[in-house]
């Protein structure tokens, strides 16, 4: 039947191989079930329905992936979209969470259009190298600035606006901990060394007295509270056609980057050949309208699945382990209800210190590319905001392109991006 399926023979693997592949991405990614809720709860969701949420996301997303496109890739609701769902829509500029869930959904449908159209692959030959980069790290410091401040380690202050907070007090101090155990275990190249660091400190604190344990399995929580919950029409309001640019933008470079990455070291692409690349491209963008409607943030393709294909992973057999791995992962909502803030700050700041490495992508002798790639990346943690970083960035590096006389290296997309932002700060100061 996986023969049949998903044609291992031809691809040089077997079932045993696929299995551990899917295995080893799982444990890489897994962390997401944690962080994830932690993230979205702080919008006033139910954090129980958004661990539910979370898996089935994840499990949909990665067996779209693995049924319609056979490509050995996970798939779940994605760390920086996250945060901008958050952190951005909701607490800064103050939408409900069914709003921002509707705001999902039709990014998704968007997604789904640009995918179908070839209009994706156009938008993904348009922007500037530079700024993508930059993107990439932004969200990065944007994420590290979140986890500092989640640990206490960075705290408000009334004339610095921030500071350095009390290294004494058992968050901060196990937010470091946990911090370094991910990053050693990652240098010696120890599978799952995120959740290893999450699930070592949430037991110490436990055994400390600093958290209570709450049990490992149970029955799944209800989804209930999230589920269908988007509110479509409060998100058709004027003031989210920026939000749902953001998301779209986002969404195109993460997960099409992602993809053809991973793909690319699995050799599923290969010049001259034909390969399956549209049909994961129509996987992902499907499963963002699914999670929406579960109540969870956009589903995107996972970088960790890299770790699969060094495994072996070849074929969808990998993302089909990956997905059933995550409905299981269902029984354990006690252990993630236990997990404590300062328990995923260090996977938060661990992912951004890997985020950061774009940054090196920058062409930083031309300053028509360096001076947008980093307003765009200091932008998102200074302003507290992913859609500011991406509109400070398009809208300086078309000014400086055309004030310089190099308007011929201005693709349309980039231009059409620049100026829908121009008119959302326009609209906003009315």
């Amino acid at each position: 039947m996986f023969e049949r399926l998903f044609k291992l023979s031809e691809h040089g693997t077997n079932v045993r191989t696929e299995v551990l592949a899917g295995i080893t991405t799982f444990l890489t990614m897994s962390y997401i079930i944690f962080v994830n809720p932690d993230i979205l709860s702080s919008t006033g969701m139910d954090r129980n329905a958004i661990f539910v949420a979370t898996c089935l996301a994840a499990a949909l997303g990665t067996f779209i992936m693995a049924f319609v496109a056979n490509w050995p890739i996970g798939m779940a609701p994605g760390m920086g979209l996250n945060a901008f769902f958050a952190f951005t829509v909701v607490a800064s500029l103050g939408y409900t969470w069914q709003q921002a869930l509707g705001a999902v959904f039709i990014s998704g449908v968007i997604f789904l259009i640009l995918t179908v159209t070839g209009i994706r692959s156009w938008l993904i030959r348009g922007i500037p190298k530079s700024l993508q980069s930059a993107i990439a790290a932004g969200i990065g410091m944007f994420l590290g600035l979140i986890a500092l401040m989640n640990s206490g380690i960075v705290v408000a202050h009334p004339d610095t606006k921030i500071t350095l907070g009390d290294l004494t007090q058992p968050a901060a101090l196990y937010a470091i901990l946990g911090f370094f155990i991910i990053a050693a275990l990652d240098a010696l190249k120890i599978r799952g060394a995120i959740l290893i660091g999450i699930l070592a400190v949430t037991v110490l604190s436990m055994l400390t007295g600093h958290s209570e344990f709450g049990g490992v399995v149970s029955a799944p929580p209800s989804l209930m509270p999230t589920f269908m919950q988007l509110d479509i029409m409060g998100a058709l309001h004027t003031g989210f056609v920026h939000v749902i640019l953001v998301l779209v933008l986002v969404e195109v470079f993460d997960a099409t980057g992602t993809m053809i990455g991973v793909a690319k070291r699995a050799r599923l692409i290969e010049e001259g050949k034909p390969n399956r690349l549209g049909r994961a491209l129509l996987a992902d963008s499907t499963a963002i309208v699914a999670g929406s409607m579960l109540g969870t943030s956009s589903t995107t393709a996972y970088v960790e699945s890299a770790s699969g294909v060094q495994a072996g992973g070849r074929t969808g057999l990998t993302a089909l382990t990956i997905g059933v791995l995550f409905l299981l992962a269902l029984f354990f909502s006690p252990l993630a209800a236990t997990v404590p803030n300062y328990a995923t700050a260090p996977a938060l700041l661990y992912v951004a210190c890997l985020m950061m490495r774009e940054i090196t992508e920058v062409e930083w002798e031309d300053m028509t590319e360096a001076v947008p790639a980093a307003l765009a990346a200091f932008s998102m943690p200074f302003t507290y905001s992913i859609a500011n970083g991406l509109a400070f960035g398009f809208i300086s590096y078309v000014i400086l392109k055309l004030t310089t006389g190099r308007w011929r290296s201005i693709h349309l997309a980039t231009l059409i991006v620049a100026i829908l932002f121009v008119i959302k700060y326009a609209i906003a100061t009315e």
